[in-house]
C-alpha cells in the first residue's frame, strides 16, 4: 500500500475517531472474546503489544489483564491514540505510538504479546505478519482477528446489482492468512471463525453504521476509477431495494465473518489454545440490543 494511500485511511479515521464507538457494537465484542482467549495461554508477558489499537478498548482490557506488563498502543490515527489515551485509571496509562503495522518502530524481539483486533483488513498483511515476527521474543504469542470474504455479503450482492465496481472491500480467506503466518515464520498457527449477524430496521441504518466506523471506505486497488462508479440517488435507490429482498422477520441483516487466529514465534512452543476449543459458530444479534 502506498504512503498516499496510508494517508488517506489515516485521514478517514481521524474523522471518524468521536464518534465511532457510538456504531463499533460488533468491533468490541469481537475484542472482548479476543481478550477472553488469552485466558486459554499460561503467556505471562512483561511487554504487550496492541495494534490498531483504535479508541482503546482493547488496550483497556489488556491493562486490566496484565497489570505488570508494559502496554504498547499502536495507530495509524493520531485522533484514535487521543481515544485511547482519554480512558482508563490516571495511575496507569499505555505508552501511545503513532506509527504504521507494516513498519512497526519497535527493536527486534522487543515484545512477548502481539494483540491486534479488527485491524489487519486494512493492511498487507504479509508485510504485517513479518513485522509481528520480528518485533515478536522467542516464545512470543500473536493474538489477531479479521474479517473473512462472507463479512458485508448482503451489501456486496446488492451493489453487484446495480454496476460492476467496487463499494465493499474484499477480504481474505482463513486459510490464506494461516498458510502466510507459516510462510512468515510463525509456528503452530491456530485458525477459526465465527459467523455474525447483526440486524436492523431498515438498509440506511446499515449503511450509516458502516460510514461511523469507515467500514465504507474502499482500498485504492478496489475502489472506483470512472464516473460510472459514482455513487447516485438512483444508484443508491436500486441498492435498498435489493437489499430488502434479505428482509427476515421485520429486519434486515449485515453478516459479518470473524477470523480468529493465533500463531507462535518458535516452532518448539506448544499451545493451550486446541482448534477443537475454537470451533466455528453462527449468531444472528440485534443492533439495539447490544447498545443496551
Amino acid at each position: 500500500m502506498s504512503q498516499t494511500e496510508k494517508h488517506r485511511i489515516q485521514q478517514h479515521f481521524d474523522a471518524k475517531a468521536m464518534c465511532y464507538e457510538s456504531s463499533a457494537v460488533l468491533q468490541r465484542s469481537v475484542c472482548e472474546e479476543l481478550l477472553q482467549r488469552l485466558d486459554l495461554t499460561s503467556l505471562k508477558p512483561s511487554v504487550v503489544l496492541d495494534v490498531g489499537c483504535g479508541t482503546g478498548w482493547g488496550t483497556q482490557g489488556l491493562l486490566k489483564k496484565y497489570k505488570k506488563a508494559k502496554i504498547l498502543s499502536l495507530d495509524l490515527s493520531p485522533e484514535m491514540l487521543k481515544q485511547t489515551k482519554s480512558k482508563g485509571s490516571w495511575l496507569r496509562k499505555p505508552t501511545l505510538i503513532c506509527g504504521d503495522a507494516e513498519e512497526i518502530p519497535l527493536q527486534d524481539e522487543s515484545v512477548d504479546l502481539v494483540f491486534s483486533s479488527l485491524m489487519l483488513q486494512w493492511c498487507d498483511y504479509k508485510k504485517v505478519f513479518a513485522e509481528f515476527k520480528r518485533v515478536l521474543k522467542p516464545d512470543g504469542l500473536l493474538m489477531f482477528t479479521t474479517f473473512g470474504p462472507d463479512t458485508l455479503k448482503e451489501l456486496r450482492k446488492s451493489w453487484a446489482q446495480v454496476d460492476d465496481n467496487a463499494h465493499v472491500n474484499d477480504f481474505t480467506d482463513m486459510h490464506d492468512l494461516g498458510d502466510e503466518l507459516i510462510h512468515a515464520g510463525l509456528a503452530e498457527p491456530v485458525m477459526d471463525m465465527d459467523l455474525l449477524t447483526l440486524t436492523y430496521n431498515d438498509v440506511v441504518s446499515v449503511m450509516a453504521d458502516l460510514k461511523a466506523i469507515g467500514a465504507n471506505t474502499i482500498l485504492k486497488n478496489q475502489k472506483k476509477t470512472n464516473r460510472q462508479g459514482l455513487v447516485t440517488p438512483g444508484k443508491l435507490k436500486r441498492v435498498i431495494s435489493h437489499y430488502e429482498n434479505y428482509r427476515k422477520e421485520g429486519v434486515v441483516p449485515a453478516s459479518y465473518e470473524v477470523v480468529y487466529g493465533h500463531a507462535w514465534k518458535t516452532t518448539q512452543r506448544a499451545t493451550k489454545i486446541s482448534q477443537d476449543s475454537m470451533s466455528g459458530s453462527e449468531f444472528t444479534i440485534a443492533v439495539d440490543q447490544i447498545k443496551k
